[in-house]
């Protein structure tokens, strides 16, 4: 016990010390016992330590000690029912294991005067002698603690001098049953402990509740024949005569029997009830079997069902979809997919465990990201070359997400909202022209796809399709933005990747993405471009949905919007030439647009007016690619 007290010991910094061990794991599995500081506490070395001779309630000798008394408990649970049916051993060979037994109780008497506690009303440590004294004295566990420890018989023995082997010390000896408790707050405490397993654990308790139940009413069952008038007018004696006689493990063997039998519906009939207090016991024991089979069934019910609820949830959701593709004639191939995905959704569920994540703070979740995903984030050609605090943001908000074989991941000209990174796997651009498809690229680990549609806010310009399972981290196109704008160097760094990138494409690859050569040049320098109004409409449906710039606006926040001006009314009737626009970039302010516009046409307008005719009061309000008139 000496070891235990502790003068400089403080129960929160341990549980903190605790972690910074080699055996993270091991201590992280306790912590659902373990003190926990209140809101506002500062916690740290700075705590105050107990004061001397006060034990932490979680310190890990003292847990030790708690276990070895279990197993005391255990000795007693079994001990306690079986000296009242058999008197003899009370008095003869356990009575000195009691003993032994009774002073292991006792001294944890003595200890619990030094254990602190926790203020259910503060929640604070208490670590005041006289409170924790207090506490413990006028709680209901100080004297049920006290009556199951006293060794009656034997203190009887000491002030008469005399051996007395009455039923009332049998009686009292069940008092040690109050221990059982211990029991009980250690499988809870079992329960809750990743270390090991929970169907385990809950297998063995069931286990042992059962033992005793069968031991005790076993015990209790011999103990009214022994007690009974005429011992042949019993359920053993009509069998076994003068059996009290008998070996003692005899009369065991036979209680033990009876009541196994009796608690699994068996019923032989070899040993039944022959007086009246026999069946009143039996009918109150089957009452009480069926009560504690219907426990144990539904634990072990729910322990089964449990174990296979994920696949129950995986098989509704594959029916679910078979269903819907059968009512809307969906085509096999696409059903096909619909099932892969499902099934990878499920298979892959351990690995992400987004639910999970989103309960972790902020920092861990950051943790787990940098670890997983950064070296992928830095090796990839667009983020070569960024500062290490771009490269930290980037990572946090990544999503991970699996691809099986086969599945398009991007559709050609769909609105892009994200582009993506190839962790492991394989995927393939292919484009379609004239109803048939061509494949363009081939991309692995490392390599990136979306990310020109995102740029230079046109629609997708290929299909990317899986071509075997793969994991891909999706990067949000806003979130993107936001981080790069407050860094222009990383947003040069990145253009210049990505325009080196589009440089080095293949021929037939370039003349798939829309406009290349003129958002190539508007990277690098502003321009003026004069193109037709049909273009013009192209590109205005390319830039107008959702998008917020061109790539250099997005990436560095340097150059304007893009517009295309006109030297005439917007309802008026012009010839093929005076339909032609001016590409420009948008000037600060109304009246250098005006100004523009006169170098570009050779006169001075004074309106500037929409596609439908209305005015425009407001330059932010404009869009990419917006069609100006200058009247």
């Amino acid at each position: 016990m000496g070891e235990m007290l502790s003068d400089t010991r403080s129960p929160v910094p341990l549980l903190y010390r605790r972690h910074s061990s080699d055996k993270i794991m091991n201590n992280l599995a306790s912590v659902s016992s373990s003190l926990l500081p209140a809101f506002g506490t500062v916690v740290g070395g700075d705590s105050p330590p107990l004061k001397k001779y006060v034990i932490a309630p979680y310190d890990r000798r003292y847990r030790w000690w708690q276990a070895f008394l279990v197993v005391l408990v255990i000795y007693s649970a079994w001990s306690s029912p079986f000296e009242l049916a058999f008197k003899k051993v009370a008095t003869g060979s356990l009575l000195y294991v009691d003993l032994i037994v009774d002073f292991f109780f006792a001294a944890d008497i003595i200890i619990t005067f030094f254990v602190a506690y926790l203020d259910k009303s503060t929640y604070l440590l208490v670590d005041e002698h006289k409170k924790i004294a207090a506490r413990y004295v006028t709680h209901m566990m100080f004297p049920m603690d006290v009556a199951s420890t006293l060794p009656f018989q034997t203190i009887y023995r000491i002030f008469t001098g005399k051996l007395h082997r009455g039923q009332v010390f049998g009686f009292l000896n069940l008092l040690r049953l109050w221990r059982l408790r211990r029991v009980s707050e250690l499988f809870s405490r079992l329960e809750k402990d990743t270390r090991f397993s929970y169907f385990m654990t809950r297998t063995i308790k069931l286990i042992c509740v059962t033992l005793f139940a069968v031991h005790s009413a076993g015990c209790f069952y011999y103990w009214i024949a022994t007690h009974h008038k005429t011992s042949k007018d019993t359920w053993i004696g009509s069998i076994i005569v003068d059996f009290e006689d008998r070996s003692i493990w005899l009369g065991y063997t036979y209680s033990m029997y009876w009541s196994i039998v009796t608690l699994t519906t068996v019923g032989y009939g070899d040993l039944h009830a022959v007086n009246t207090g026999e069946k009143v016991f039996n009918i109150f024991y089957m009452l009480f079997n069926i009560g504690l089979t219907s426990y144990l069934i539904g634990n072990m019910t729910n322990l089964i069902v449990h174990s296979a609820v994920r696949t129950f949830i995986m098989r509704d959701s594959i029916n679910e979809i078979l269903r819907y593709a059968s009512k809307n004639r969906l085509p096999e191939g696409l059903k096909q997919q619909m099932l892969a995905h499902m099934q990878l959704k499920f298979k892959t569920a351990e690995l992400q465990q987004e639910e999970v994540l989103e309960d972790l703070p902020k920092a861990i979740r950051s943790s787990i990201s940098q670890h997983l995903f950064r070296k992928t984030v830095e090796k990839t050609y667009l983020f070569k070359g960024i500062s290490d605090d771009l490269s930290r943001q980037l990572v946090v908000d990544l999503k991970a997400e699996y691809f099986p074989p086969k599945v398009e991941v991007i559709l050609q000209n769909e609105i892009p909202t994200d582009f993506y990174i190839v962790v492991s796997g394989a995927m393939e651009a292919v484009t379609h022209k004239n109803g048939t498809e061509q494949s363009l690229i081939k991309l692995g680990p490392m390599d990136m796809f979306g990310e020109i549609g995102v740029f230079f806010n046109i629609p997708q310009p290929f299909t990317i399709r899986s071509k075997k399972l793969s994991q891909v981290v999706r990067i949000s196109h806003h979130h993107f933005k936001q981080l790069v704008q407050q860094l222009d160097e990383d947003g040069k760094i990145i253009m210049s990747n990505f325009t080196q990138y589009l440089k080095d494409l293949k021929k037939e690859v370039q003349e798939e993405i829309p406009f290349l050569t003129e958002l190539l040049l508007d990277l690098n320098i502003e321009q003026t471009t004069e193109v037709t109004e049909t273009e013009n409409h192209e590109a205005s449906n390319y830039g107008r949905e959702d998008r917020e710039g061109t790539p250099t606006s997005v990436l560095l926040n340097t150059s304007p919007l893009r517009v295309v001006i006109h030297g005439h009314h917007p309802h008026e009737k012009t010839t093929e030439s005076k339909r032609t626009g001016k590409l420009v970039h948008l000037p600060d302010s109304m009246e250098d647009l005006l100004n523009l516009a006169e170098k570009k046409f050779g006169k001075r307008g004074t309106t500037i007016l929409m596609a439908d005719g209305s005015q425009v009061e407001d330059l932010n309000a404009l869009r990419e690619n917006d069609h100006l008139f200058i009247s």
